[in-house]
Parts: structure tokens; C-alpha cells; sequence
């Protein structure tokens, strides 16, 4: 039911740029639920019901939408002027923006945040990414496990703390700023850490599977992380692009392109075109949208790619 919806959503994610209208998370699930429930006697839905239970295809969780910013008691009086569609007022000034005026805007809204020391993450982290059926635990990022929060480290069996950006693409290492934005920060195992390095992001052919994971791979420079947080990798990057433009002394002007190949300290990581298609296939779910107010709460800015899935394709589509 997952994968019918985030496939529905897809779709409706690319028609937005055909026709220029501007989507929410929200507005698109209700689409979605909407045509789902109308298709209940085709070929799909028949397919569906003979596997599941009908309550289960009749239920879209309300939990999934009630986290989602931009509900009504939250939206400004702006409205874009492509659609009817509000944005929450966190976002006021974007409204009829696309391309670099629309990065522009959204580096203004989400710059200046709040920062804190590599060793604050730890905390930070053990509170974004806990377990939600293991309060004791985090999930890591990569491999899926559940692991003890206590088991923070550099020791194999420990997890670490992961720049899904790598700190030397953009030579920022561990600093405040770039070096410890809980953004980008996830918790992985530390052979799985080791084994990314500084690899570019892309879809891996004949690869290695990646030690502690169930379906990672590399080859040469190339890291493809498994499917079920493909998106979430895209929209972190998404927001380190936007967010660190170079225009504050000591801060990397970080962008993303189409190159496999890019070397370290050069402020670059790709590949941008495979990171689109998996922000598309991979929608924010709940976990996602839980993280993201996690981190506001410390940082004081949001991942305007989890709020607003559609901003990516109005920047970079």
C-alpha cells in the first residue's frame, strides 16, 4: 500500500511541472487516497485486496499527514500563484518562485540556524533517529538495525556519526556550520561509515554489497544505498546545496552535478539526476517528517525538501 502510494504521488510530483502548479505532501496524499478508494474494483485494487485485508486498503494512516507542516491551522494567507495551495508561513517569500530564485529564497528562510559542537550530536541524534518501536535504540541509517543508543562510538559493532555529505567534499570536516548540521548528520555502523568514505551517490552495476547491510553497494567511487532511504539521502543533499552557498565567511558553497567522479575537497557530489528519481521514488514518510521536527527543535530551520517534495523539481527539474 506504501508503494501504491508513493508511486501515485510520483506521478503527481512530475504533472505538477508539466503544468505548473504547486503540490504538498497533504494535498497530494488526499489525491491519492481519493483515487485509490475510487479504483477499488480495477485490476490493482482486486490484486490488493486479494493479498491484504480490505481495512487495510481502506485505511491511509491519519498519523502520516497529522506531522506534516503545512496543515490549515498552520498556513499563511500567502498564496502561490499557480495553484490554491497555501505554504505554512515558515516559508512565506517563496510563493510563484521557481529555479535559482526559488534556492535563493529557500538559502535565505533556512540559513543562520542555530549550531552546535560534533560532540552536541551525539545527543541530538540518539533524540532524531530513535527507534520508534525502541526508545533504548537508534535506527541506522544504511544498514536498517535497530542498535543501542548507548553504543555510540569508533569501536566495530559501535555507530557512528555519517556526513551523508562528505565533510571533505567541501573541506568543512567537523566544524560548526557544515561539520555538525544534524541535517546531514544520520547515525551509521561504523565498517558502513568506513565502507561510503567520500563515495558519490548513484545507481551501482556489478558492485559489492556492502558489509552489515542488506542491499548497500559500491563500485569504484559509486555508494547506492539501499531503497528504502534513497529519498531520504537525495533530500538531505537537496538541503545542503541550498543551505550552504558560500556567501558567509567560512562556509562551503556546496553544489550538487552530474559527475561520479568528483574529487575530495572540491565542494561537489552527484550524481544529481539519480538523486531526483530517488527523492521521487522514496517519499518523506513518517519517520522522515518526525526527524525533521526533531532538528528544527534543535536547530531553529527545517529540510524544506521534506516539507515540500515538489521544491526540488521547481530548483533542479
Amino acid at each position: 500500500m506504501k508503494f501504491l502510494r508513493k508511486r501515485s504521488y510520483a506521478l503527481l510530483l512530475v504533472l505538477t511541472i508539466i503544468t505548473g502548479c504547486t503540490i504538498t505532501v497533504e494535498d497530494s496524499r488526499k489525491s491519492i487516497d481519493s483515487s485509490i478508494e475510487s479504483s477499488k474494483n480495477s485490476s490493482v485494487e482486486s490484486s490488493l485486496e486479494s493479498s491484504k485485508d480490505s481495512s487495510i486498503i481502506s485505511s491511509i494512516d491519519s498519523s502520516e499527514v497529522s506531522s506534516i507542516p503545512n496543515s490549515s491551522s498552520e498556513s499563511s494567507s500567502s498564496t502561490d500563484t499557480n495553484s490554491s495551495v497555501e505554504y505554512m508561513p515558515y516559508y512565506t517569500g517563496v510563493e510563484g518562485l521557481t529555479g535559482e530564485a526559488l534556492k535563493k529564497a529557500l538559502h535565505d528562510i533556512i540559513d543562520d540556524h542555530v549550531k552546535y559542537s560534533y560532540d552536541d550530536i551525539w545527543d541530538i541524534l540518539k533524540e532524531s533517529d530513535e527507534d520508534p518501536n525502541n526508545p533504548d535504540n537508534v535506527i541506522l541509517l544504511y544498514s536498517g538495525i535497530s542498535r543501542s543508543k548507548d553504543r555510540n562510538g569508533g569501536q566495530v559493532g559501535d555507530w557512528n556519526r555519517e556526513h551523508v555529505w562528505p565533510k571533505s567534499k567541501g573541506n568543512f570536516g567537523t566544524k560548526k556550520g557544515a561539520g555538525t548540521d544534524a541535517h546531514h548528520l544520520r547515525p551509521t555502523d561504523v565498517q558502513v561509515n568506513s565502507t561510503r568514505g567520500n563515495k558519490d551517490f548513484g545507481n551501482v552495476v556489478g558492485g559489492t554489497k556492502v558489509k552489515n547491510t542488506t542491499d548497500c553497494y559500491y563500485k569504484g567511487n559509486v555508494f547506492e544505498p539501499r531503497d528504502e532511504v534513497k529519498g531520504d539521502v537525495a533530500r538531505m543533499v537537496f538541503y545542503m546545496a541550498v543551505r550552504y552557498e558560500g556567501d558567509v565567511s567560512g562556509e562551503p558553497n556546496l553544489e550538487l552535478n552530474e559527475l561520479l567522479t568528483n574529487t575530495s575537497n572540491a565542494p561537489y557530489l552527484g550524481k544529481l539526476s539519480t538523486l531526483l528519481e530517488w527523492h521521487l521514488q522514496d517519499l518523506p514518510d513518517e519517520f522522515e517528517m518526525r526527524r525533521n521536527e526533531v532538528v528544527y527543535s534543535y536547530q531553529g530551520n527545517r529540510n524544506p525538501f521534506i516539507d515540500y517534495p515538489d521544491f526540488a523539481l521547481m530548483i533542479w527539474g
